[in-house]
């Protein structure tokens, strides 16, 4: 049971660019955090300077209360699980789980005590006398975490272990992993991802890194915060149009003025919407962005309604994604609507945009404060 800290810590190959920059982090013990990126932000890289398998360029790392920049691997405390498995393919099962064990010279009944705790965890008491060839991918994946749980480490690192399943197995093994956290108890769990569902359900904390200008200028890390925090209240547009899928629908405006609680802008097609926002920063005829995620619009309205022209459609049964012409040439949006909604190409429909359902962002990208009193309650239960 182990505490992480990150403090400024930087990696480059050479004279590059730093692939992860000043990135301060605070993980607690027993806390699930997902490292969440596109490819090439550096989560995997952070994930190995925490391993202690990338050398650190600057900055420091603590595992506890304890300095771990020049402590090797093997004395970290650590158990880490990869993408790729990464088993003996020549020995079964239980000698896979039991491999650290008996390398750290521990007596045979605590290790087959451990070893079948940990298969008794994860289901597959059935399989240990298996090689991995006999077992499936969700097999083997279950096998690589029992092998990091029988050590019962301080810190659990996950690299993408769910990136080779099949979409059933990967809900599946989702939920695994889900339901050993909250079994072990206060072990500090880190997984990297691309996925924002695994990051959504999994994680306690979401750590979002950007490996784009904004990590040049302002570090690796976009935003940090419980899945819904990134979700209602995104701190730039970058994180807006990272988290939810399909993406955040952008739209240009002017502020035509603004209150306490709420603003009123206008857009490029002449339209006047209020948002729930506190605008009072900007001036009158200043550009911003209006935000609205697929789900948040609705059919219909007689006020705070756009009219647009739907191009295509997709029907997934439980719900139906249009897509619409936006303001500018090529721009198009997309609304997620109820599963019976059919929209033929050219056909113009009315939605409705909720003002508590809008963000807002300045010409820097930074958010507007969105002021919506209804969220409260729900955010401070993950604080």
């Amino acid at each position: 049971m182990a505490s992480v800290v990150l403090r400024g810590v930087s990696k480059a190959y050479g004279s590059s660019l730093p692939i992860v920059r000043d990135v301060d982090l605070d993980i607690a013990e027993g806390e699930f955090c997902v490292f969440l990126g596109a490819s090439g932000c550096g989560k995997s890289t952070l994930l190995r300077m925490i391993a202690g398998l990338e050398d650190i360029t600057d900055g420091e790392i603590f595992i506890g209360n304890r300095r771990i920049n020049e402590v090797p691997p093997a004395r970290r405390g650590v158990s880490m699980v990869f993408q790729s498995y990464a088993l003996f393919p020549h020995m079964t099962v239980y000698e896979n789980l039991s491999f650290g064990l008996t390398l750290a010279r521990v007596d045979k009944a605590t290790i087959r005590d451990k070893v079948l705790g940990a298969a008794r965890a994860l289901q597959i008491e059935h399989l240990l006398d298996r090689k991995p060839r006999a077992l499936s991918g969700g097999q083997r994946q279950r096998v690589a975490i029992g092998r990091a749980i029988v050590r019962e480490p301080g810190v659990f690192l996950f690299d993408e272990p769910l990136s080779n399943l099949d979409a059933a197995l990967r809900v599946q093994t989702r939920h695994e992993i889900a339901r050993i956290h909250r079994e072990i108890g206060r072990v500090s769990t880190i997984y990297v991802t691309h996925d924002q569902v695994e990051a959504m359900t999994l994680a306690d904390r979401v750590v979002l890194l950007n490996s784009g200008d904004a990590t040049r200028q302002h570090g690796s890390l976009a935003q940090a915060g419980s899945p819904l925090e990134l979700y209602h209240h995104p701190r730039n547009r970058f994180v807006a149009g990272f988290i939810g899928s399909p993406k955040m629908n952008f739209i240009d405006a002017v502020l035509v003025d603004a209150g306490e609680r709420q603003a009123r802008v206008r857009l490029a097609s002449g339209e006047v919407l209020s948002a729930c926002v506190d605008a009072r920063r900007l001036s009158p005829g200043e550009p911003l962005t209006l935000g609205i995620r697929p789900e948040d619009f609705a059919l219909g309205g007689e006020r705070q309604h756009l009219v647009r022209e739907a191009t295509w459609q997709e029907r997934l049964g439980e719900a139906t994604y249009v897509y619409l012409h936006g303001d500018d040439a090529g721009q198009q949006w997309i609304a997620k609507l109820p599963g019976t909604t059919n929209v033929g190409a050219g056909h113009r429909l009315s939605l409705f945009m909720p003002a508590d359902k809008l963000h807002a962002f300045d010409r820097s990208g930074q958010a507007l404060r969105r002021c919506i009193d209804e969220e409260a309650p729900l955010l401070a239960s993950y604080a």
